[in-house]
């Protein structure tokens, strides 16, 4: 059977369906990923994300922070990939997702429910009191923000994880409860070398469900948990899918 056409039918049978995101499927919109070619490691020193080099020379790193993840000349948007996904969710074909990305793309787009498994750069939490904020409501410059409590005053960070720091408790519980019950699992542009986040996929396995993956090479999960491996780009290859799903539910 053509994969194309054993990936929509999967994903119109089953009753419960979970997409899994990396940094290839907001790649399409202009966000560098952070390995490989031109990967934001390649130029940056990891210890400027460690969370104590932070909290110890913030005057140092919030620039860097300021230029790569908050940059108002960088505005990326959705692309083709995360609106499709945000259709399905609408059209109850997909649950909602689970993401390795902090860009927002998925709730940009429309999607409802997303757990967001390293954070997110739509918010900035205090190192002291952890207040959460909105970043529309910050103005950032060259300068670290602080907290608006006056009884803190404390730097703030970006809401997403740094080394030295866990997953945030919430968005690993929910993660691993889109595991239980799936049918499908639809992994998109994901090497499946970053831990724990890579585990998420592979409990959606061992918990009976069918793997999609759509990658425009192959992962660590290809030859290990993949059921349906869909060679290329996540919006051409969702494209696909999408057409086939809407002539099969025409039939």
């Amino acid at each position: 059977m053509d994969s194309i056409i054993q990936a929509a039918k999967l994903i119109i049978d089953s009753k419960r369906t979970f997409a899994f995101t990396g940094a290839g499927i907001s790649v399409e919109s202009g966000i560098p990923s952070y390995r490989g070619e031109n990967g934001i490691w390649n130029n940056i020193d990891e210890k400027l994300f460690d969370l104590l080099y932070y909290l110890n020379n913030s005057q140092t790193v919030w620039p860097i922070l300021l230029d790569i993840f908050f940059n108002p000349s960088n505005r990326y948007l959705p692309n083709t990939a995360h609106h499709i996904l945000a259709d399905w969710e609408e059209r109850d074909l997909l649950e909602g997702i689970v993401t390795q990305n902090i860009d927002f793309l998925h709730q940009l787009a429309g999607n409802k429910i997303v757990h967001e498994f390293h954070g997110t750069t739509n918010s900035f939490i205090c190192t002291s009191c952890k207040r959460i904020y909105n970043t529309s409501e910050l103005t950032l410059s060259k300068v670290p923000p602080l907290c608006n409590n006056k009884k803190c005053s404390a730097l703030l960070k970006p809401n997403f994880i740094f080394f030295g720091e866990g997953i945030p408790s919430n968005a690993y519980q929910k993660s691993q409860e889109s595991t239980l019950n799936t049918d499908v699992f639809i992994v998109i542009g994901t090497s499946g070398e970053v831990s724990p986040a890579n585990q998420i996929p592979i409990m959606a396995k061992q918990n009976g469900s069918m793997i999609i993956e759509i990658n425009t090479k192959t992962s660590l999960y290809t030859d290990e948990i993949t059921d349906v491996f869909l060679k290329g780009k996540a919006s051409d290859t969702l494209q696909l899918i999408n057409k086939k799903i809407k002539t099969l539910l025409t039939k």
